[in-house]
């Protein structure tokens, strides 16, 4: 089936001036990895997961993203692991797949203190299917039939599949109760463009996050669970000229925990920017050495009839029960986000 899609929108995706954006997942506090490859073997044992988001699921705008990860710290400061994601448009058919290699390596600054330095890089591929394209010279105007292929110049010159090296980089700090870390991708920004001799070169990615935990055990609150803490937390991103900043609140608890982000757009480009773009709860149980999360993005800007976004994470984490042994010394809460 072919898109009735304006030669304008063409070009928007296609042409020289396009403008990529990073996936972002809400559950970012249960899989860092998506953030920072300094965390990359920080639970000091195997840690392996997914996520799978659906964005929009109304009728043809929805997104599908899936993202990978297996890590573990193979000595005792060099961490390894890999990451894999991949991204599906349903109306343009686009899709954008990336497998990443990720290491790490841990410094101790002080007998409290941490620093881990992170580097990632692998092949990228972005695939776009142009035999979904009807542009206008190919409608007959007199009966509204399709006549063959279009005789435009550009529509021959663009490649359908482009391949990619990528790098990032993160820095991270942190000791039992707080973390803080920022995160550089496509240091090698690499070219994305379609149009052959084209000259697209990716937008870097900026990641600054951080949280602390703040135990509620010695407080009026000692009713709960033993080990049962509440988090705040930050996340804020910058590409290109889009920005956004994540605050979350989180009570974490042994087996379960419940959660709210806030998704905000402090820099707004114009009057009808939103400040607060969604409302996001989120809530995570633990079962054995698995932990099971969901989150929904309750929409707040003027972008409606979406039906919001669903996302779904499970993780693993071997050697659970041993988080507290005295050559455990990776915890910050035992890894719990």
């Amino acid at each position: 089936m072919k898109f009735n899609l304006h030669i304008l929108f063409a070009f928007l995706i296609l042409g020289s001036d396009v403008k990529a954006q990073d996936p972002v997942f809400t559950q970012f506090l249960i899989v860092p990895e998506t953030l920072n490859p300094a965390f990359t073997g920080a639970s000091s044992s195997w840690n392996a997961g997914i996520i799978h988001r659906r964005q929009w699921p109304d009728a043809n705008k929805r997104i599908d993203t899936q993202y990978g990860f297996a890590n573990n710290l193979i000595t005792d400061n060099i961490g390894l692991g890999f990451t894999v994601l991949n991204q599906k448009e349903t109306f343009t058919n686009y899709n954008y797949f990336q497998l990443n290699g990720a290491v790490s390596y841990l410094i101790e600054l002080n007998y409290n203190w941490r620093l881990r330095l992170g580097l990632e890089g692998g092949f990228g591929r972005k695939d776009f299917n142009f035999s979904n394209l009807l542009l206008e010279d190919q409608i007959n105007i007199n009966d509204g039939s399709i006549s063959g292929p279009s005789i435009d110049p550009g529509y021959l010159s663009y490649n359908s599949k482009i391949n990619f090296a990528d790098f990032s980089f993160g820095v991270l700090v942190d000791q039992e109760n707080a973390w803080f870390g920022a995160t550089l991708k496509h240091l090698s920004r690499p070219d994305i463009s379609f149009v052959e001799n084209g000259n697209v070169p990716l937008d870097l990615f900026l990641s600054v996050h951080g949280g602390y935990y703040f135990t509620l055990n010695d407080t009026p609150y000692s009713f709960l669970p033993p080990d049962s803490d509440f988090l705040l937390s930050f996340n804020y991103m910058r590409q290109s000229q889009f920005n956004r900043l994540d605050i979350g609140t989180s009570l974490e608890m042994n087996m379960i925990s419940v959660g709210l982000i806030a998704a905000t757009n402090p820099e707004g480009r114009n009057t009808n920017s939103h400040l607060v773009t969604s409302l996001n709860p989120f809530v995570t149980l633990r079962v054995g050495e698995f932990k099971f999360g969901y989150s929904y993005d309750f929409n707040t800007s003027s972008f409606g009839h979406n039906q919001g976004i669903h996302e779904f994470t499970l993780t693993w984490q071997s050697k659970y029960t041993c988080r507290d042994c005295d050559n455990y010394r990776m915890k910050i809460k035992d890894i719990r986000w």
